[in-house]
């Protein structure tokens, strides 16, 4: 029997003449793979940031003296990429602030004190009122033109904006309100200035990776005049601790994706392992995720040689094949050698997820994990299938099915696994009931991937959200777009809402569910990020190649 399976795969290989997608080659030039340990180099960095740590501490202590004062310097902190190392302190100034102005928040307060208030509690989940905007409004129920020279205030407003919820519509009116004032009050202001709202009107805040964001945000607060050199000086440091934390892993991934040496069995897939640790590290940007990060990395890889699979290479008898193969847990019926290559990968990332037989919740995990995993595969079969069928399929079936090969019912669950202490079978159960910030993460992500899908995929004739939602209500391609992007909107803001306290698991988890939507944001701003790899060059050299100047 092997034998004729064998003579068969041999027939079909001669036979079959294959659409060979192309993808853009790797745009490094550099192999990551041969990145040394930065041991002596980090050491010496953690020596000089643990030192300017206490003293940024005892300036955050310092602060709760003045309630504007203390929400000010935690926004500070959150911006720069540093207040993860004082999350607790954080935690407890915000606790009394919010006890303090939850129900009314003094009228002496101006527009930027108000908007900062409001957004930088609820980032961190505590849902203080929309209505504090409404003495903002004149007796004609739309925001007072009064305040529209308030440049500090306005751009506050517009960023304010993003951390709504359904039925908030003084915040939809917010953002109609402040973002073509900011537009005009950009090209009034200094070289500076005008940056800093272009940037947030290209990606808010609340929106964007925190890793890109903290960037950005250290080059405009050190031209800032008023800008504290201690912490500034605390917030370069502590940036370049990390990135070499990251590309001493960035290492690690790359030997092992080189290691694996899949170009030769596999000549279509996509050489993507820079783009896509740089989605881990989005994910989880803080040192203790390592593990996190690195089991992350290596699964987008291996659901990338996969989608590449069912995409672009296989007939749908070979991956009908496969499907069954991964789901039997057994390979000896595959007709082709490339999708044994294909399968030895995967199996190979289940055994590092681990077995862990003798610890039965944790062997409840990994088993989850998989059987995510496997899922997947079973709805790119599906899109396989519509694809050879050639019917673009209703909305609703469409969304169904692309819900799960979004990946974002997967992705969790590898997150979690990577941080053991925060995550047991409780957040493992919790995954199962398919909350409403994992679905609405998932409605997001796929959304966002099919508004931008390469140019081939749409002239190949894959089944697309837009498309599908063309046909089925009869619009044109622009209705089409402007209704996915109201979907897109109010996902947002059911994440948002998800992520207020009290949370049914850990705010680490809860905010790595919501960077895997603000990741999407990133990959996706443009084009296809991952497969367009040019256009995350910028993102990954400033998060992983240059440091950032400290003189």
């Amino acid at each position: 029997m092997a034998a004729q399976v064998e003579h068969l795969a041999s027939n079909m290989e001669q036979e079959i003449s294959r659409p060979l997608a192309y993808f853009p080659p790797t745009v490094w030039g550099c192999d990551f793979a041969s990145l040394p340990l930065f041991n002596s180099e980090i050491e010496s960095y953690i020596k000089k940031v643990e030192v300017l740590k206490e003293k940024v501490k005892d300036m955050l202590m310092s602060s709760k003296k003045d309630l504007i004062k203390n929400i000010e310097f935690i926004n500070l902190l959150c911006r720069l990429g540093i207040s993860y190392h004082f999350e607790n302190e954080i935690e407890e100034q915000l606790n009394h602030i919010f006890n303090v102005v939850r129900d009314d928040i003094n009228d002496d307060h101006d527009l930027y004190n108000v908007t900062l208030l409001f957004r930088v509690l609820r980032q961190h989940g505590y849902k203080i009122s929309c209505n504090v905007f409404k003495k903002f409004k004149d007796s004609d129920g739309k925001f007072n033109k009064a305040i529209s020279n308030d440049v500090k205030g306005i751009l506050s407003l517009y960023e304010a904006s993003f951390v709504s919820m359904r039925g908030e519509d003084i915040l939809d009116e917010a953002i109609a309100f402040a973002r073509p004032l900011l537009e005009s009050l950009a090209m009034q202001s200094s070289p500076h200035l005008a940056k800093h709202i272009n940037d947030a009107l290209s990606m808010p805040f609340h929106r964007g990776l925190p890793r890109v964001e903290a960037r950005k945000f250290i080059h405009f607060y050190e031209e800032e005049e008023s800008h504290n050199e201690t912490l500034l000086k605390f917030a370069k440091l502590d940036y370049n601790r990390v990135q070499l934390l990251h590309k001493q892993e960035l290492g690690v991934v790359s030997r092992w994706w080189k290691e694996l040496d899949l170009a030769k069995g596999l000549p279509y897939v996509r050489d993507r392992i820079a783009e896509g640790f740089f989605q881990s590290a989005g994910v989880q940007f803080e040192p203790n995720f390592a593990l996190s990060r690195i089991l992350l990395t290596k699964c987008i890889q291996i659901l990338a040689l996969v989608d590449d699979t069912y995409d672009s290479y296989g007939t749908l008898q070979e991956l009908q094949c496969f499907t069954d193969a991964l789901e039997r847990g057994n390979s000896d019926q595959l007709p082709a050698d490339y999708l044994k290559i294909l399968y030895k990968a995967v199996l190979d990332f289940f055994e590092e997820l681990g077995d862990d037989e003798g610890n039965e919740g944790r062997s409840y995990c990994i088993n989850y994990t998989k059987q995510r995993y496997k899922e997947v595969v079973r709805s790119y079969l599906v899109e396989a299938q519509w694809f050879y069928d050639g019917h673009l399929r209703p909305f609703n079936e469409y969304m169904h099915n692309a819900l799960i090969s979004s990946c974002f019912s997967l992705l969790p669950p590898v997150v979690f696994l990577g941080v053991e202490k925060l995550a047991g079978v409780k957040e493992f159960k919790w995954l199962e009931t398919n909350p409403k910030l994992v679905e609405a993460s998932k409605f997001f992500g796929r959304l966002l991937n099919d508004m931008v899908a390469r140019k081939d995929e749409e002239k190949e004739g894959h089944c697309l959200a837009g498309n599908c939602y063309m046909k089925e209500y009869g619009v044109s391609k622009e209705k089409a777009m402007e209704e996915l992007r109201k979907m897109c909107d109010n996902a947002w803001k059911d994440m948002n809402e998800e992520s207020m306290r009290p949370t049914a698991v850990p705010m680490p988890l809860i905010t790595s569910i919501v960077n895997l939507a603000r990741m999407m944001e990133v990959v996706f701003q443009y084009d296809d990020g991952y497969t367009i790899a040019s256009s995350l060059k910028d993102h990954v050299t400033l998060m992983f190649v240059e440091p950032i100047p400290e003189d």
